[in-house]
């Protein structure tokens, strides 16, 4: 039986060091919503912020000069690093939701949570009544979180480029824009700056207030999902401002090389990529067969328009696993039940791009097995002898190979099997089983499409799965999983 070596005393020492240089950049990040608390005359918001940045720059400068940095990352210590830096980083950032009496510490933590892993999920029972200090901080976690953590500081990190290559792959990124894996955390950051620039204006001129137009920016670039109002984008009545959100949604999912590839003026790859060609195939065929049942149903009138509208939006959400809404969830779960929320749970799963703020299986692992399930009928049929060729064309051609090939589909095997574990767990404190595995997929994909089953009353349980699956998902499965052996291990050890 073989086993996993465990960390040494000089890799959990850069670990450490890492870890408080993560929580130096977050406590001054926790600094900016006070000017918000300043402008907007919420000053009893300010001293929850100062102490949680306090403690935060406490807490980071203590692991940052206590433990030095003495050894190059392996990529096994850099997933370590990455897993356990949004375990603690969630736990700041919910600080100030608990120092101002918005919530409690569990319901904070899982606002953190569900913000930077981009989920969208609120704990929040009332959004219409939130200050604009805390949506502020809310939206700005989302939009953190949706470029990642990781990739945010290592655009600024002094630090062993095999250090940066490790910790960028082990966040669940694989692709570089340029040879430099510091060039191409900046270029994805400044891509990422100019799209929320572009979004702030486009909601502006829909007719968005300049605040509201910030914050949902934030959300839909980052594809947060996290709302200001209860009714979410509905709020506004304006078929303007959801075209607005459902291009920005679409953005955001997007792969960052493919954007990288359309801005240098190929914008033909855009089309040839097999990203795109799932993402549209699913996008139309989603969006046919929700309209078709909705307006089958007596509950829009027959509206094939109203169908259509309703359709769209919430299709692209869950595709793009943004999570805002113009249906409100206890219309989903008693109005969409059936086809409605089987398509919209099955795309939820199925999730955004790779190298993108989405999350979810991905378009591009789907893209993959659809290939591979081709190639393995073609390769029945033909003589043993003929070569198949096992290539697809994403930014540039890719050649596909056995491990690769096992890999996707161990992933899916993996993501599948945490899902369903998920859902049996929450099935014992909900009985509803589609609203059940809605609102599961729409966690472990963060999305945050709800239905209105988790809310600040629900079992600690529920909402500790919650987490569980918002951390998972935007870590892609491997570097929790590996932490989980790596702790058993030491555990059997003792």
């Amino acid at each position: 039986m073989y086993s996993i070596n465990k960390i040494n005393r000089r890799e959990a020492c850069s670990i450490f060091h890492y870890i408080g240089y993560i929580c130096i950049l977050l406590g001054l990040v926790m600094l900016v919503p006070v000017l918000v608390a300043f402008i907007y005359g919420e000053t009893h918001y300010i001293l929850p912020f100062i102490y949680s940045s306090a403690l935060s720059l406490i807490f980071g400068s203590a692991l940052y000069r206590g433990f030095h940095n003495t050894i190059e990352l392996s990529l096994k210590s850099a997933m370590v690093f990455v897993t356990i830096i949004w375990l603690v980083g969630s736990a700041l950032a919910a600080l100030p939701f608990y120092f101002s009496g918005d919530l409690s510490y569990l319901n904070g933590y899982f606002e953190a949570m569900s913000g930077f892993t981009t989920t969208g999920f609120s704990m929040y029972t009332n959004l219409d009544a939130v200050a604009h200090t805390m949506n502020f901080w809310r939206g700005f976690m989302q939009w953190l979180g949706g470029i990642g953590i990781i990739v945010m500081a290592l655009t600024i990190l002094s630090s062993p480029s095999v250090n940066i290559m490790r910790m960028y792959s082990a966040e669940g990124r694989e692709e570089r824009l340029v040879p430099s894996i510091k060039h191409t955390t900046r270029i994805i950051l400044y891509i990422y700056i100019g799209y929320t620039i572009l979004s702030i204006a486009l909601f502006k001129m829909a007719g968005m207030p300049l605040f509201d137009s910030v914050f949902y920016a934030f959300s839909a670039l980052s594809t947060g999902g996290f709302a200001m109002q209860n009714a979410s984008i509905a709020f506004y009545h304006s078929a303007w401002i959801e075209l607005v959100a459902i291009v920005v949604m679409i953005i955001g999912a997007t792969n960052f090389a493919l954007h990288y590839t359309v801005l240098k003026g190929s914008w033909r790859e855009y089309f040839k990529d097999i990203e795109t060609k799932v993402a549209w195939s699913l996008l139309l065929i989603g969006i046919f067969l929700v309209t078709v049942f909705l307006y089958n149903s007596s509950y829009y009138g027959h509206n094939l328009l109203l169908s259509l509208r309703y359709s769209v939006f919430q299709v692209v959400s869950a595709l793009t696993t943004t999570g805002l809404q113009t249906v409100p969830g206890n219309e989903i779960t008693l109005q969409w039940e059936g086809m409605g929320i089987f398509v919209l749970t099955i795309l939820m799963i199925v999730g955004a791009g790779a190298c993108s703020t989405g999350g979810g299986i991905k378009w591009l692992r789907i893209g993959i097995l659809l290939k591979g399930m081709w190639w393995q009928v073609k390769s029945l049929l033909l003589p043993k002898s003929a070569v198949i060729p096992m290539r697809i064309h994403h930014v540039r051609e890719v050649k596909i190979d056995e491990k690769l090939l096992r890999l996707t589909g161990l992933f899916v095997f993996s993501y599948l099997s945490i899902y369903l574990l998920s859902v049996v767990i929450v099935l014992f404190y909900y009985q509803n089983v589609a609203q059940v595995m809605f609102e599961v997929a729409s966690a472990l994909s963060n999305v945050g499409l709800g239905s209105g089953l988790m809310t600040a009353t629900s079992p600690a349980v529920t909402k500790i799965v919650f987490i569980l699956d918002f951390w998972i998902g935007r870590l892609e499965i491997w570097p929790v999983l590996l932490l989980i052996v790596l702790a058993i291990q030491s555990s059997a050890r003792k």
